[in-house]
């Protein structure tokens, strides 16, 4: 870690080391139709294929890896609208550590049912991730467990990192990357190891139209945050930036984009039809924003970051039918 505290290149070779025994490296993927749909040559990162089917298992992996036994005893305690808390049942399993998630009253179901697989004990508290976050906080406060944020923690940074590791060693000479942003810690990750190996490679964050607050928070240079939100993307479903991703994308992101809910939806039919690979709403926000960006990145190398292909079958028959991802009435 550098004087601020900040992940560095050699923490994630060290995150890598941690994470090898546990996880495999994820493909890279490519499709001439999708490359003709785009009008560039793209790499698909897929990292719907790792155990959890989301990119942040390798940073849970690294940091539950990490604990000192006094902090494994008393267990750990983490809010999650789903992938992060996946992450972090699956790497307290393996560690043998007690994990508790809060999530939303109304998260994916499908995500709920991992994490209970995988053994973390789920608690159902508020109308969206800001609000299971509170609880969770309040009760690590409470009861001693060790607190496990989703963004501020180096060794997440570190070990998502693997990622772009993987991707930049498989294809070089990439020029762009365009990576989901909820919390961030995925494109910190990418700013780390990706601009290390290639300081010429322009990173590009992309965001929901309605959960904007990174992107409104990047551009204006300071830190804002809303009431409520509108994308049924939970995965980029943040109400207010984190303090430590932000202020690393200050400093290394190149670039953030706006895309609708019904864009991302045409990018998970994109990616099926294409590639064959299933992205839930935020791991097909890189193509929505790859078909928004058509003139910047025409005729590029560039790199898609399929974040997570966790996803109902309701939700994926809606999509297929052209409903854009909305769940029906209950």
């Amino acid at each position: 870690m550098d004087a601020r505290g900040w992940p560095e290149f050699t923490d994630v070779l060290a995150a890598r080391r941690a994470i090898a025994p546990h996880l495999r490296p994820t493909p890279v993927v490519t499709s001439p139709a999708l490359d003709r749909m785009l009008g560039c040559r793209a790499y698909v990162k897929c990292e719907n294929l790792n155990p959890t089917r989301a990119f942040k298992v390798r940073g849970g992996v690294n940091l539950i890896s990490r604990l000192p036994a006094e902090e494994r005893r008393r267990g750990v305690i983490s809010a999650s609208t789903g992938n992060h808390g996946q992450s972090i049942a699956f790497a307290a399993r393996l560690f043998g550590v007690r994990a508790i998630i809060g999530v939303p009253r109304d998260a994916n179901p499908v995500k709920l049912a991992a994490m209970r697989e995988l053994g973390a004990e789920i608690v159902e508290v508020g109308a969206d991730f800001d609000d299971a976050r509170e609880w969770v906080e309040r009760t690590a406060a409470a009861e001693g467990y060790r607190y496990v944020h989703s963004g501020n923690e180096p060794h997440l940074i570190a070990g998502v990192a693997t990622a772009s590791l993987e991707l930049i060693e498989e294809v070089p000479d990439l020029e762009i990357v365009i990576v989901p942003v909820g919390g961030g810690s995925g494109a910190c990750g990418h700013a780390i190891a990706a601009k290390t190996l290639n300081p010429r490679l322009v990173l590009i964050g992309v965001q929901a139209e309605g959960a904007p607050a990174v992107a409104r928070s990047w551009r204006e240079r300071r830190w804002v945050a809303f009431d409520a939100l509108s994308t049924r993307a939970e995965g980029l479903a943040t109400r207010a930036p984190f303090a430590l991703t932000l202020a690393m994308l200050w400093e290394h992101l190149d670039e953030m984009v706006l895309v609708g809910d019904e864009e991302m939806a045409d990018g998970v039919r994109i990616l099926l039809q294409t590639t064959g690979q299933l992205a839930e709403l935020a791991g097909a926000s890189p193509v929505a924003a790859a078909l928004r960006l058509r003139d910047r990145v025409a005729n590029r190398r560039v790199g898609l970051i399929l974040s997570g292909g966790n996803m109902t079958m309701e939700d994926l028959r809606a999509i297929l039918a052209g409903c854009g991802g909305q769940r029906a009435p209950a």
